[in-house]
């Protein structure tokens, strides 16, 4: 995945919101916070993994993918904020033996320690534990990224249409 590619086409979505939108930047961290959960929580709910209560199954796996891209646009965007956009290294992150319950609940774990002290360790922290949650829901490298890219264009029309 060359998430360097990818921060530069957050950070020109980024930018074009801000701009459109007439917002300063570093006073939304809270709200793309809250937005992060809010998407892992409707990724949550798609793949149903936490419904012991029902036999219905999870949606389709595109539509579980679109989720859970549109939390990585968060995670993005939370990136370039904190300048790591600039000089990310990225690394292969081992595969927990985890249950996706309990990988889902890792991910909101980090969320809200990066919420509490917002550093680049806890970044990494967060960004390393969504994608291993994409391992669990066994996206590829390349699974994610592309669907990034397919909503990453999404994102620009509906900016265009004034969504």
């Amino acid at each position: 995945m060359d998430l360097l590619h990818l921060f530069k086409l957050q950070k020109e979505l980024d930018e074009r919101i801000l701009k459109e939108h007439n917002l300063e930047p570093k006073k939304l961290l809270k709200e793309k916070t809250l937005a992060l959960l809010v998407e892992i929580g409707e990724l949550a709910n798609e793949t149903r993994c936490f419904k012991y209560w029902s036999t219905r199954s999870s949606s389709e796996r595109d539509v579980i993918l679109e989720e859970y891209v549109d939390g990585f646009h968060f995670i993005l965007s939370v990136g370039i904020d904190l300048g790591v956009d600039k000089n990310f290294l990225f690394y292969k992150c081992a595969h927990a033996n985890k249950t996706t319950v309990q990988t889902f609940l890792d991910v909101y774990a980090r969320v809200i320690r990066f919420h509490d002290q917002p550093s680049i360790t806890n970044y990494i922290e967060l960004f390393t534990s969504y994608l291993r949650l994409g391992q669990a829901l066994d996206f590829s490298q390349e699974d994610i990224e592309r669907a990034y890219l397919a909503k990453n264009e999404v994102n620009h029309q509906r900016q265009t249409q004034g969504y």
